[in-house]
């Protein structure tokens, strides 16, 4: 398989050692930071700890690029909104990775990775990477492998991170907690689209762009950028130095792009200057800690074999009202530390 495009998931390619992954990382290779990221969400422990090496390795050349996130309603046209977008800072002269989080179905597994095929243009630029990864149907999936590869993509040298979150909710949430800057796209028409905005989406946005602002559409656009902005009046701004603003644009037509840009960088001078932007990556290295924490004293308490003998009764006795549920955790954690449980 061709992996040149970002979007190979072959397994890592025998032979090759931790010092040619970080250099083919360090050298652009798509083909060799395709591979690296494949080992970075893959569930081998082998493949997980050579990873780990390589991103020790690749620290050091990390951390320059603006990571954006992305988000919209259904229907906002992100992935064309996207590529318009990667195209018009590719021709600035920026070199973009592009990160569509897929959530994995919940009943298959499977994951819906069609950001490339609707990326076509963008996909094929050389200034351009686009990685659609699944997030293995859990948000401590997406913290973990996003995480790490925006860390493999800039040390790749890709000045601008695309993160698209795919679903709402926490996972909004999650990926607004990874990036600097967080964008959600909206539709023309503010009248049933406004009902549909959760306060939660405009609490984490630091900009509304309305998407699809011309032809007919535009009166429309100019008529919800106002009502977006009135909405934006009652929700407490998360940064003393930034008022999220809203602006149009069309992605089809490529119009209304570059306001975006600017006001982007607006934001990052504005929150460098006053010290919030470097605070900003500080915490959220802290909390990218503690949730490794957390997902690693997961893993191994379902994998404890002790813990995976004892929770059939468990469940048996909770279902059967012989147990509450706080008892219940109470054994699995007993019987993760070291306690037995006791007869009866």
């Amino acid at each position: 398989m061709d992996v040149r495009d970002g979007a190979g998931l072959a397994a890592p390619r025998a032979g090759l050692t931790i010092d040619d992954y970080v250099a083919g990382v360090r050298a652009h290779d798509r083909a060799i930071l395709g591979r690296t990221i494949t080992m970075i969400e893959s569930r081998s422990p082998r493949h997980r700890r050579l990873a780990q090496d390589i991103l020790v390795r690749l620290l050091p050349y990390a951390g320059g690029a603006h990571r954006i996130g992305i988000t919209g309603v259904p229907g906002a046209g992100k992935s064309t909104f996207i590529e318009g977008f990667g195209l018009e800072l590719v021709k600035r002269g920026h070199r973009v990775a592009v990160l569509a989080v897929d959530p994995s179905s919940p009943v298959s597994g499977g994951s819906i990775l069609g950001d490339k095929t609707r990326m076509t243009e963008l996909t094929q630029r050389e200034e351009a990477f686009v990685r659609p990864s699944p997030s293995g149907g859990t948000l401590g999936g997406v913290a973990r492998t996003t995480r790490q590869t925006i860390v493999a993509c800039e040390a790749a040298g890709y000045d601008v991170i695309l993160i698209e979150t795919v679903g709402t909710g926490q996972s909004e949430v999650t990926v607004s907690e990874m990036t600097d800057f967080f964008l959600v796209l909206m539709l023309p028409g503010a009248g049933d689209e406004l009902q549909g905005i959760k306060k939660g989406v405009l609490e984490i946005a630091d900009m509304i762009v309305v998407n699809k602002a011309d032809g007919d559409n535009e009166i429309r656009a100019k008529q919800a950028a106002i009502h977006y902005r009135n909405a934006l009046h009652i929700v407490a701004p998360r940064s003393e130095n930034w008022s999220p603003p809203v602006l149009m644009c069309s992605s089809l037509k490529g119009v209304g792009l570059d306001a975006v840009w600017d006001k982007l960088c607006e934001h990052k001078e504005k929150l460098s200057a006053s010290g919030e932007f470097q605070a900003k990556r500080q915490k959220q290295r802290l909390k990218w800690m503690w949730q490794l924490v957390q997902d690693r004293l997961m893993t191994d308490l379902r994998s404890h074999p002790k813990v995976v003998e004892c929770i059939p009764q468990i469940e048996r006795d909770l279902l059967a009202g012989r147990l509450t549920a706080t008892l219940a955790a109470d054994e699995i954690l007993n019987t993760f530390e070291g306690g037995s449980r006791e007869p009866g």
